[in-house]
């Protein structure tokens, strides 16, 4: 039996490599286009800026590592240019010699990942994706001629542009980053999105936002708004897609994200052909549609179950993807999981918002870091539909437990009550995620009513009164326009000089709001705590 796959990196290697472990006697045939077959594609941003300082880190496995510990044969500079799906067969080119060759085989796995097309500016100037060794070679030889400060336009403030930028500017590059979009990271929402818009403008960077690539001249790149940036490189991150060329031409079903549809057990439409990795669409799980999710654990845990399948070890269907992520950028961590409010939103779907803003462990413990919280539940069952955490140290067991809880079932009030590890160099009796359960709770069952930081002026507007709960000196700091400073502990002797209408209290970061919630709602007023406190609002006014 021989089993073609068609691509390497995470989805392929896992695939092929877990199936050897199955069956030592199958042949295991690897096609790789590019020169390496087997490298860590996510660490590829950090050689251009030197944190991962050796080229060959990145290099996981050769074709001959692989054909030493697993007996596989793979081929780089192979290209499969076509599959007759009736005959079982793949058209290979050798991408140097371009000779071609025919190839049978009894089951085939398409690995063949996700592209980006370089953008407007390509054959103007150099202009390049961060998608494998290749493309890093390319851009560091351009920022190695490009003079003491190479000016460098970033395309895309996603995952990949974000981390180029980073390693860019601590390479002593000017960098300008360019996106379409209002906000850097769309995936989070925009309170939780400013802090990384503020320390990537600390660091040097110059963000445009609304803008896009139309090409280029003279140096420069041109964009769609008249301006123009002088530009020694260009990296274009502004998204890729399913590379399903391949797929066509096998006659593969092609799913509504424009993804290869794969069923449970990642088959395709067409017999004894599997696919795997960034380029298939995976199922949400919160509303169980098709969905593009390009990790590489995803992949990786996804070509396992691949092989188990060819290999006739029965695995279960795929789990459904949260999309869990994190990235780090200038010492600040962002993790993610699930939707955010800005999809609910535009999905039309009810939900429930808690913002935290909790340290990493205990305060009296030197090295505290804080971090801001948002979790998003359903109002009707509990159920968590999504969480954002955006701080330093802490962010990701944090985001992890969520992603865990998530998977399980758990609703957003069972996250009080989860025991977790407590010592006060990692944490605090009531851990972050504990805190957030208690919130969650808080506001399920109406102990505490809530308003968000982005609903207050239109209350302010009919006349609610907002009172800052602070002290006199954070209150001078800065403040909401409007709001009456009351300090919290002269609270119960001064309510009555508040007016009888409905009343908002906050504090920094809503527990003292918390605290002067329960204290004027048992005197008799119709009062709300600004979720999150004075610091959500600040974020959110600033994006």
């Amino acid at each position: 039996m021989r089993t073609i796959i068609v691509g390497g990196v995470a989805g392929g290697m896992s695939t092929a490599t877990r199936l050897r472990r199955l069956d030592e006697f199958r042949r295991i045939t690897v096609y790789e286009r590019g020169a390496h077959v087997s490298f860590a594609n996510c660490g590829l941003p950090y050689h251009v800026g030197g944190v991962i300082a050796e080229r060959s880190s990145l290099l996981l496995q050769t074709p001959e590592s692989l054909a030493a510990r697993f007996a596989l044969d793979v081929h780089v500079h192979a290209e499969v240019i076509g599959v007759d799906a009736a005959a079982q067969t793949v058209t290979v080119r050798d991408v140097r010699s371009g000779v071609e060759s025919i190839e049978h085989y009894d089951e085939l796995v398409l690995a063949t990942g996700a592209g980006a097309e370089p953008g407007p500016s390509s054959g103007i100037i150099p202009t390049h994706t961060l998608r494998s060794v290749d493309d890093v070679d390319r851009v560091v030889d351009v920022l190695d001629q490009a003079g003491d400060t190479p000016r460098v336009v970033v395309v895309g403030a996603g995952f990949i542009g974000l981390e180029a930028v980073e390693n860019l500017l601590q390479r002593g590059v000017s960098v300008t980053l360019i996106t379409r979009g209002d906000q850097v990271l769309s995936p989070l929402d925009a309170e939780m999105a400013a802090p990384i818009l503020a320390e990537l403008r600390a660091a040097g960077a110059d963000v445009r936002f609304g803008v896009t690539v139309t090409g280029a001249c003279d140096g420069s790149v041109t964009l769609s708004d008249g301006g123009a940036v002088p530009a020694d490189l260009v990296i274009e991150a502004s998204g890729v897609r399913p590379d399903r060329r391949l797929a066509d031409t096998a006659g593969v079903r092609i799913g509504p994200t424009g993804g290869i549809a794969v069923d449970g057990r990642h088959r395709t439409s067409v017999p004894k052909v599997w696919a795997v990795g960034d380029g298939v669409e995976k199922i949400d799980l919160l509303d169980r549609h098709p969905t593009l999710v390009t990790m590489a654990g995803l992949a990786n845990r996804h070509g396992r179950a691949v092989a188990d399948d060819i290999a006739g070890v029965e695995p279960d269907d795929a789990a459904p993807s949260l999309g869990t992520a994190i990235l780090g950028i200038f010492g600040v961590t962002v993790g993610l999981v699930g939707w955010s409010e800005r999809r609910l939103v535009a999905a039309g779907r009810p939900h429930r918002i808690v913002h935290t803003h909790p340290a990493s462990h205990a305060t009296y413990y030197p090295g505290a870091e804080s971090m801001s919280m948002k979790l998003l539940i359903d109002p009707s069952t509990d159920r968590i539909l999504g969480a954002q955490i955006v701080g330093g140290e802490g962010v990701d067991k944090r985001i992890d437990v969520i992603a865990v809880a998530m998977a399980a079932g758990l609703t957003a009030s069972a996250l009080s009550r989860l025991e977790l590890a407590y010592a006060p160099q990692y944490g605090s009796a009531k851990d972050p995620v504990n805190m957030l359960g208690y919130v969650a709770e808080n506001t399920a069952t109406g102990t505490t009513r809530t308003l968000q930081w982005h609903e207050l002026a239109a209350v302010q507007a009919r006349g609610t009164t907002v009172v800052d709960v602070r002290s006199p000196t954070e209150y001078a700091a800065g403040a909401i326009p409007g709001a009456v400073n009351i300090p919290l502990d002269e609270l119960r002797a001064r309510h009555d000089e508040l007016s009888s209408g409905p009343v908002v209290v906050h504090c920094q970061v809503g527990q003292r709001g918390h605290t002067a919630a329960r204290i004027l709602d048992q005197l008799g007023h119709d009062v709300r705590n600004l979720d999150g406190g004075y610091r959500t609002w600040a974020a959110g006014t600033a994006a």
